[in-house]
């Protein structure tokens, strides 16, 4: 089983200024709490029991958000504030770990998944974006189901997402001879990036989710730095499906990129929305505004 994960969290967040000037982006709240609770959880609830933070100076937040706070949680246990107690106190699990590690240098996500390595050592591991949410409301989440797929059939599973046509050239779309069905994997042949509309070979977009054999590690290791500059995990992929399938998860839940603005308040939506404490009165809200 997999049990390691990795999260590349030391990117500058551009596309969310300015407020990510001052606080990493993974930090801004989706309703009550920050973006990168959501994705540790959803890592959490598919079986990972420790968590790599791919992490940057600036980032100090989100390592002590994940830490105890001896002084907040005695003040809300004078204050017999309970609830809030317990709300903090089991942000993670007790048997779950989360270590950091830094990337020196922003030089792409093959090298942020790279910096992990003697924290991985000879483990297979997943890696999850964490400016993509991903919602489901099924028992078992898309994860849990990568990781079975891995484990039953011992190829590296990337996930994807149906996209219109009209958008593919928005994204990195999988190349495979026939479309899964949602929840199921397929061999694919390669990823092409951004294709012209008309051209690419399915509407199948990658999502921010892979789970990756140990191996990956070496071929990272050997990749040139390829597009931007920088040392690209698809190049090392690429490099992987000379000798091994990999195969494409189609997700059988929704996404939300966090990273842009529109994805954000989408998000804030969709997961306010479902609240158990607010989602009733924000649904209200919502009607209230009649736009």
């Amino acid at each position: 089983m997999i049990k390691k994960a990795i999260l590349p969290v030391a990117g500058l967040g551009t596309r969310f200024l300015p407020a990510s000037k001052s606080i990493p982006k993974e930090m801004v709240t989706v309703v009550d709490r920050p973006a990168i609770e959501y994705v540790v959880k959803e890592a959490v609830q598919a079986g990972i029991e420790q968590i790599i933070l791919v992490t940057h100076s600036s980032k100090a937040s989100i390592e002590n958000y994940f830490d105890r706070n001896f002084e907040l949680e005695t003040t809300l246990e004078n204050k017999k504030k309970f609830d809030l107690l317990d709300e903090i106190t089991k942000i993670i699990p007790s048997n779950v770990s989360i270590v950091s590690v830094r990337q020196p240098q922003p030089l792409g996500l093959g090298h942020a998944v790279l910096c992990a390595k003697d924290v991985v050592g000879d483990e297979a591991f997943a890696v999850l974006l964490p400016d993509v949410l991903v919602k489901t409301n099924a028992e078992q989440n898309d994860l849990a189901r990568m990781i079975q797929h891995f484990d039953d059939s011992n190829a590296a599973q990337i996930m994807v997402e149906a996209v219109p046509d009209d958008l593919v050239d928005q994204y990195g779309i999988v190349d495979v001879k026939q479309a899964p069905a949602e929840g199921q994997s397929i061999v694919m042949q390669g990823i092409v990036e951004k294709p012209a509309i008309g051209t690419a070979p399915s509407n199948l977009s990658v999502v921010g989710r892979y789970v990756l054999p140990a191996k990956i590690m070496q071929l990272l290791q050997n990749t040139p730095k390829g597009a931007g500059n920088e040392i690209q995990l698809t190049d090392a992929i690429a490099a992987l499906q000379q000798t091994e399938n990999v195969e494409a998860y189609r997700m059988a839940g929704q996404t939300f990129d966090c990273g842009s603005k529109i994805g954000y308040l989408k998000a804030v939506l969709h997961y306010g929305v479902a609240h158990p404490k607010l989602g009733g009165e924000f649904k209200k809200m919502i009607k209230e505004l009649d736009l």
